[in-house]
């Protein structure tokens, strides 16, 4: 909740955390996409991916993500800067 709020969180170091944090934001998203807060949603948990220190597991989260809700996530404007934040980690 308080990261769909968008206030300050401490991320967890150990990756097993991370990633269970990951895979809730998606089922967030998921149950997020109908409604007309949507795009806050979906900018606060892309804001959350940037976040977290191994850019890898901000990639996963956000390729669940756009799995899961499609192609509404490129219309968010945290999606571009996520996007340009992590491209040397896609293009390698």
């Amino acid at each position: 909740d308080d990261i769909l709020a968008g206030k300050e969180v401490t991320i967890p170091t150990e990756i097993d955390l991370q990633y269970a944090i990951a895979a809730a934001l998606v089922g967030r998203a998921i149950r997020a996409k109908d409604d007309k807060n949507s795009g806050h949603i979906f900018g606060q948990i892309l804001h959350f991916a940037h976040q977290l220190p191994q850019r890898e597991m901000g990639v996963m989260l956000v390729s669940d993500m756009h799995r899961a809700i499609g192609q509404d996530i490129f219309a968010v404007p945290e999606f571009a800067q996520w996007a340009e934040q992590i491209a040397d980690v896609m293009i390698y």
